[in-house]
């Protein structure tokens, strides 16, 4: 089983939405604790709202006291205060896995993360995470420097630095050619290699993180949690569809039971 706190997509193809799916998909049982709503459709975000604080403590508390949690997720998390009450709430309730995808740049490249809520993420989260899983954007705004292709190895070493055990660096963003994905998990480093798609997917990185923490809650190692996620990843985007008015796609969380494959 498990929990999700991130921020709620309107349109149904990230965030929590794309969170309980990709649970769904994996046959578990998915809680949700919503840290932001947002007005959102497929041609972009139009507005977010963040519920009191107290009340997100509360949903949070609401999970771990009714239901066994093998993994937490952590999404879209709008501003300090709010990274601050999400970390007192995990350091009280201490999950086994925690994956935590830095939501801070949307697919529009719009910044979502207001500034000092880098440095509470960078303080809070990462030194009590399983794993972090930011894309090329993000990390470097974590890293304060640009990331080439040359330079991503290094980058995700660098990454560990701020007291997270292992990071998973998603390439979509460098390089041409085949797209891949570095973990580093402090002992070694594990390459997914997936044929580039010419697919604008939205909420790819919601579904990654929380294939992952799926596939952690389903007893599997660090490493093929997440090669099985960038797997399951790959095939949404395959066959991912345009249900909205705008230029992106939403994956198909189902794949695996329509496609065969």
């Amino acid at each position: 089983m498990g929990t999700h706190h991130a921020g709620s997509d309107s349109g149904g193809g990230a965030g929590i939405q794309a969170d309980l799916k990709t649970f769904a998909a994996h046959g578990l049982h998915g809680l949700s604790v919503i840290a932001a709503l947002t007005a959102q459709n497929t041609r972009g975000v139009t507005a977010v709202h963040v519920p009191p604080l107290e009340f997100l403590g509360a949903q949070i508390d609401a999970c771990f006291e009714d239901f066994d949690v093998r993994a937490v997720k952590l999404g879209m998390l709008a501003n300090a205060a709010v990274i601050e009450a999400v970390a007192d709430a995990l350091e009280r309730h201490r999950p086994k896995h925690l994956v935590v995808d830095p939501v801070m740049v949307a697919t529009s490249g719009a910044r979502l993360l207001e500034a000092d809520a880098l440095d509470a993420l960078r303080e809070r989260l990462l030194r009590i995470a399983t794993l972090v899983t930011p894309n090329i954007p993000e990390a470097e705004l974590l890293l304060g420097k640009a990331i080439d292709a040359e330079s991503a190895e290094a980058a995700v070493v660098e990454l560990l630095g701020f007291g997270c055990p292992a990071v998973l660096l998603k390439g979509g963003h460098i390089g041409e050619g085949p797209m891949i994905d570095r973990l580093q998990d402090g002992d070694a480093l594990h390459e997914f290699e997936h044929e580039r798609l010419a697919v604008e997917g939205h909420g790819t990185g919601c579904t990654l993180a929380s294939a992952i923490a799926a596939n952690l809650a389903l007893g599997l190692s660090l490493a093929d949690a997440c090669g099985e996620a960038a797997d399951y990843v790959h095939g949404a985007l395959r066959h991912a569809y345009r249900p909205g008015r705008g230029t992106v796609a939403v994956l198909d969380h189902f794949w695996r039971l329509r496609s065969g494959d």
